[in-house]
C-alpha cells in the first residue's frame, strides 16, 4: 500500500502500487486548503463542488470526485485533462489559483491516483491512528529557528514522516510562528506557546519555553508552602523566572475575601487581622471565611451562570427551585462528583427534583451532551455536530455517541405537575451514513441499554481515573483563585491546547481525588500555597509574565461583587426591580433582572455553558460611569450612608482617613497618603463634601475596581 510521506510517488512504478484515498490524496487536500472552510469545505462548497471540513469524511469526498460532475473531476483515461488535476495546477482556471505545480511530487502522486483508476482502497488498508511531533517540548533562546517533524503510526505498525502533508498553526504567534513546513522561529518575549499539527483528523501539539535572556536566576527566592510552590518553581525555573514577595496580610485579606465569599472585609474585620499576630491568621481566615453564608451565595452564582439557571425558559417558579438546589449543594458542602452525579441523573417530578430543570433549560440531547461536556469536562464537542472537530479528535461519531446518552430524556405534563423521564431505547443515526450510533461517553466503551444511560454516564464522569473531570475542576478553581487557568480558555481543554504546565495540572487534578472532590478542602489547598500569596508587584524578572503564576494577576471585580461592594463601602444597599429590600447583587437568582450597572460590567445572560459569558474585559463605558453616575453620587452623599456617619463620629481627620482606606482598600493609608487626605479635608469649607470627594476618588481606584 502507497502510504504518504513513505514512499514517492513515481509514475513508472504506479502500475505496481496500490492507492488509498484517504492516506494518499485527502492529505493532499488538506495541505493545499482545498477542504478548508473558505474553499470548498465550507457548508455550500465553492462552485458546486463541497468538500468535508479537513476531510474528515473521506467517503464523501471521494464520491465528490469520482461521481458527482459527470465524472470530470477525475479522469483515469486521461488524468492530465481531470477538472481535479486541471485546476489545482492552474492549466484551467482555477478561482483559487494554481496551488500544485505540473511536475511536482504531490501533482505526480494524484496522477498516478487517477491512472490507477481512482481507487478507494479497502478496509484492509492501514489506517492512521497516531501522530507525534519530534520534539515534544523543547527550552528555545529568543530567535531560535527549529523544524518540527510529524510522525504518523498506522494500524499496521508502521511509522512515517507525514511532516510535509500537515498543517501547522501556533497558539501565540508573538511568541512563535511556524511556517506551512513546520519550521518554527521563536519572538522575543519570553514564555511559552504550543505548536498544532493535523493529520487525517489526528492532533498533535508541541510546546516551545522561551526563557527569559539575563543572567540565571539561581534558587533564592523559591520557597515551598505546598506541592503547588513544587511545580509552580520547576516551571519558573525553566522560564527563568523569579516569584514575587508574598503579599501583605492587608492584601491577603481582601483577596481571600473576594475570592472566598465574593464580598469585601470590613474596617473591623481588616483592622483585627492587620493586628492579629497569630501565625496562622491566614489559614483561620480561610477557614472562617468558608463557613459563612456568603460562601454559598457566592459559589451558586458562579455555577448557577454555568448550569444556566434562566428564568424566561424555565418561570420564575422553577427557575428560583433550580437555583436554590444550587445554593443548597455549596451550603451543604456536597462532594462535587456527587453534585454533577445528582445533576447528570436527575428523574422524576420536577417539584421533587429540581436539578431537572436543567434539562428544560437545555432540551435537545446533543445540546444536552455538549453542555454537560463543557462544564464538568471541560471539552466543547458542538463542532463535531456537523463534521471533525478542526482541532481536536472529536468526530461525529463521537458527537452522536454522547447525544445518545441523553436520547431516553424527556419530560411529561401530568395532573401533578412535570415529570422528567429517562426510558425506552431511542436510537441515534449518523447524519451522513444514516448507521445506528451506539451511545457512548468520550472515548469510552458503548453503553448498554440496561435502563437511564445517564447513569453509566455519571459513573464514568466521576469516575477517578477519567482523564478530564478532575482536572477540569481543579483548573477552573485555579482560574478562579489564581487569575488564568492551567489551560486557558478553561473550558476549552484539548489535544491542541496543552496545559501550559501539565506537571502543575496533573498534581492539582490528583489532589482533587484525594480529597474527595471536597470543594472547601481544595480552596483550602490553593489559599495555603505561596502561589496564592504571592503579591502583585513584579520584580525584575516576571514583570512580563502573565501566565505562569510568578506573581498575582489584577482580576477585575466581577459585575455583581463590585456592585455589592460600592454598595457596602457607602453603606447604602441597591433595591433590584422584584426583589426584596436589603438583597445583595450575588444574591440574585436571576440573571435576568434589569439592571443597568450588572450589564454594563459584563454580567451573563445564560444562553450558552460558555465560561466567556462573562464578559471581564474594562471598557471605556464603565469608566465613564465610576466617575460620571448619578446613582454613585447619590450613594456617596446618602445623608443616611457610611460616608455621613464617618464625618459626625470622627472628628479626627487623621482618624477618618485611616477608616476610609480601611472600609475601602482594606488597608491602612501610607504616611503620605494619610497626610495628603488630613489636607485636604482640613482646606475645604465643607468638610461632608470633602469626603464625598476623597471617597469618590478611591471609588474609582484600581486598588477598588480589581482584586489584586
Amino acid at each position: 500500500m502507497f502510504v504518504a510521506g513513505i514512499e514517492a510517488a513515481n509514475p513508472q512504478s504506479a502500475a505496481v502500487r496500490t492507492f488509498n484515498f484517504e492516506n494518499d490524496i485527502s492529505p493532499l487536500l488538506t495541505r493545499y486548503g482545498c477542504n478548508s472552510s473558505p474553499c470548498h469545505g465550507k457548508a455550500e462548497g465553492q462552485n458546486g463542488f463541497k468538500l468535508s471540513v479537513f476531510g474528515y469524511d473521506a467517503l464523501t469526498d471521494y464520491r465528490a470526485f469520482t461521481s458527482e460532475s459527470r465524472g470530470r473531476r477525475a479522469s483515469a483515461a486521461a488524468p492530465e485533462q481531470s477538472l481535479f488535476l486541471a485546476k489545482a495546477s492552474g492549466t484551467m482556471p482555477h478561482q483559487g489559483g494554481a496551488r500544485i505545480p505540473v511536475g511536482s511530487v504531490d501533482y505526480e502522486t494524484i496522477r498516478a491516483w487517477l491512472a490507477a483508476g481512482t481507487p478507494f482502497g479497502t478496509t484492509n488498508d492501514a489506517r492512521v491512528v497516531k501522530v507525534e511531533l519530534e520534539p515534544r517540548e523543547r527550552i528555545l533562546a529568543p530567535g531560535t529557528k527549529l523544524q518540527l517533524r510529524v510522525n504518523a503510526t498506522y494500524s499496521d505498525g508502521r511509522k512515517g514522516d507525514v511532516t510535509r502533508f500537515c498543517v501547522f498553526q501556533s497558539n501565540n504567534d508573538s511568541l512563535a510562528k511556524v511556517d506551512e513546513n513546520g519550521a518554527v522561529v521563536i519572538g522575543s518575549l519570553p514564555g511559552q506557546t504550543s505548536i498544532m499539527a493535523r493529520y487525517l483528523g489526528e492532533v498533535t501539539s508541541f510546546m516551545a519555553i522561551v526563557p527569559r535572556p539575563g543572567k540565571p536566576v539561581g534558587d533564592q527566592g523559591f520557597a515551598e508552602f505546598n506541592f503547588i510552590d513544587k511545580h509552580v518553581n520547576a516551571h519558573l525555573k525553566k522560564l527563568n523566572l523569579r516569584p514575587s514577595e508574598v503579599c501583605d496580610d492587608a492584601t491577603f485579606l481582601r483577596r481571600a475575601y473576594l475570592d472566598i465569599i465574593g464580598t469585601l472585609p470590613t474596617a473591623d474585620e481588616a483592622r483585627r487581622f492587620i493586628t492579629d499576630k497569630s501565625a496562622d491568621k491566614r489559614a483561620r481566615l480561610v477557614d472562617a471565611l468558608l463557613e459563612r453564608p456568603e460562601y454559598a451565595d457566592f459559589w451558586a452564582l458562579k455555577w448557577a451562570d454555568l448550569l444556566r439557571v434562566d428564568r424566561q425558559k424555565l418561570g420564575q417558579r422553577d427557575a428560583y427551585a433550580y437555583y436554590r438546589w444550587i445554593r443548597e449543594q455549596f451550603a451543604a458542602n456536597r462532594p462535587l462528583d456527587q453534585f454533577a452525579r445528582a445533576l447528570i441523573t436527575a428523574e422524576g417530578p420536577l417539584d421533587d427534583a429540581p436539578a431537572g430543570h436543567f434539562y428544560k433549560v437545555v432540551t435537545r440531547p446533543g445540546d444536552m451532551a455538549n453542555a454537560v461536556s463543557q462544564v464538568f469536562l471541560g471539552v466543547r464537542i458542538a463542532c463535531a455536530e456537523c463534521h471533525h472537530h478542526p482541532f481536536d479528535r472529536w468526530s461525529q461519531t463521537d458527537y452522536y455517541g454522547m447525544s445518545g446518552l441523553f436520547a431516553q430524556v424527556s419530560i411529561r405534563k401530568g395532573a401533578m405537575g412535570e415529570t422528567l423521564l429517562a426510558e425506552g431505547s431511542p436510537a441515534t443515526k449518523h447524519p451522513r451514513t444514516g448507521e445506528s450510533v451506539p451511545p457512548h461517553a468520550l472515548d469510552a466503551a458503548p453503553v448498554k441499554d440496561a435502563g437511564d444511560r445517564r447513569r453509566a454516564l455519571a459513573e464514568w464522569f466521576t469516575a477517578p481515573e477519567n482523564p478530564w473531570f478532575a482536572r477540569n475542576l481543579a483548573n477552573r478553581l485555579v482560574a478562579h483563585f489564581f487569575g488564568r487557568g492551567v489551560i486557558e480558555p478553561v473550558d476549552d481543554v484539548r489535544a491542541t491546547n496543552p496545559a501550559g504546565n501539565p506537571a502543575l495540572l496533573d498534581a492539582l487534578a490528583a489532589s482533587v481525588i484525594e480529597s474527595r472532590f471536597d470543594l472547601k478542602r481544595f480552596i483550602r489547598t490553593l489559599t495555603a500555597s505561596r502561589t496564592y500569596q504571592l503579591a502583585a508587584t513584579p520584580n525584575e524578572t516576571n514583570g512580563q509574565d502573565e501566565q505562569n503564576y510568578s506573581r498575582a494577576l489584577f482580576k477585575r471585580l466581577p459585575a455583581e461583587v463590585l456592585l455589592d461592594a460600592v454598595c457596602q463601602v457607602t453603606g447604602v444597599p441597591e433595591k433590584f426591580d422584584g426583589v426584596p429590600a436589603g438583597a445583595r447583587a450575588v444574591q440574585l437568582w436571576d440573571s435576568q433582572t434589569q439592571h443597568y450597572f450588572l450589564k454594563l460590567f459584563g454580567r451573563p445572560v445564560r444562553v450558552t455553558a460558555c465560561e466567556c459569558e462573562r464578559n471581564s474585559e474594562a471598557s471605556i463605558a464603565q469608566v465613564l460611569h465610576l466617575l460620571n453616575s448619578p446613582n454613585l453620587q447619590a450613594k456617596l452623599s446618602h445623608a443616611d450612608g457610611q460616608l455621613a456617619r464617618l464625618v459626625a463620629e470622627q472628628p479626627d481627620n487623621a482618624k477618618l482617613a485611616e477608616e476610609l482606606y480601611l472600609t475601602f482598600f482594606s488597608r491602612l493609608p501610607t504616611d503620605t497618603e494619610r497626610q495628603l487626605a488630613v489636607k485636604h479635608f482640613a482646606a475645604s469649607a465643607n468638610r461632608q463634601q470633602a469626603v464625598e470627594d476623597f471617597a469618590w476618588s478611591l471609588l474609582n481606584a484600581v486598588e477598588f475596581v480589581f482584586n489584586h
